[in-house]
């Protein structure tokens, strides 16, 4: 997974919108994604248990694309006369009950799809990957939920500026009491009772809570708006012994 370079980095061309490198916390290497919509795409796919691997702007061989314009009489996509490589934004494995899969994951916005242009070229990626036997999927705004997503991004950044596993999950009881002792109070609150009672920095324990559920060592409806949470929408996950043990053994 952390020799893999994709086709196209941020430097390489300019997108609509933002342009991410990311920190991958699955693949432990630096994503390119070249636009706001391709970075929400990668924290949902890095959330989801099931995916094993994740690679970004994936190059598709040129003589199929080129096989395959031809055959459909779609002009290839080439920049000043010379042939282009295309390239799929995310090429993604999963595991599954019978066994290993993989996925293509094309990201657009829904008013590009008005361009002809633009929908021939996601044809031959369609058709590509049709002859991989590969699942293709064209994901839009409208398939990403924003509650979701600003969830992750909180998580994200919860994991990268946290403490050490060990020392998070020693904290953990006495977080779990606090939860539990105060079920209808909201996370910031009862970050504030957590930091008094232990004497801590203002906003240590909220970090700390926030870093916990980074880690899935507590478990939340990832649709509800982060300001809405109170305590007793967080539980402790069942096999928490375990995910101690592998975290700590991984640091």
């Amino acid at each position: 997974m952390g020799d893999y370079h994709p086709w196209l980095t941020v430097r390489d061309l300019p997108s609509q919108g933002r342009s991410h490198r990311v920190m991958g916390h699955l693949t432990q290497r630096t994503h390119h994604l070249l636009s706001d919509m391709e970075l929400a795409a990668f924290l949902l796919l890095e959330w989801n248990p099931t995916v094993t691997d994740i690679r970004e702007q994936f190059p598709l061989r040129l003589e199929d694309t080129l096989a395959l314009a031809e055959e459909a009489n779609i002009r290839h996509p080439e920049i000043g006369g010379c042939t282009q490589v295309m390239s799929t934004d995310f090429v993604v494995d999963v595991s599954a009950p019978s066994g290993p899969q993989r996925m293509a994951i094309q990201v657009k916005a829904s008013s590009d799809l008005k361009d002809p242009r633009t929908v021939e070229k996601l044809e031959l990626e369609r058709r590509y990957w049709q002859k991989k036997e590969v699942s293709w999927y064209l994901v839009t705004e409208k398939q990403i939920p924003k509650t979701v997503v600003s969830n992750l991004e909180m998580l994200y950044s919860a994991r990268v500026q946290s403490e050490s596993p060990a020392v998070l999950f020693n904290s953990l009881p006495a977080y779990l009491d606090s939860l539990n002792t105060n079920p209808n109070t909201k996370l910031p609150e009862v970050g504030m009772l957590i930091d008094q009672s232990y004497s801590l920095e203002p906003g240590t324990a909220l970090a700390r809570l926030r870093a916990l559920m980074a880690l899935r060592a507590l478990a939340f409806d990832i649709s509800i708006p982060w300001n809405r949470l109170v305590a007793g929408d967080i539980q402790v996950v069942a096999d928490i012994t375990l995910l101690r043990a592998s975290y700590v053994a991984n640091q």
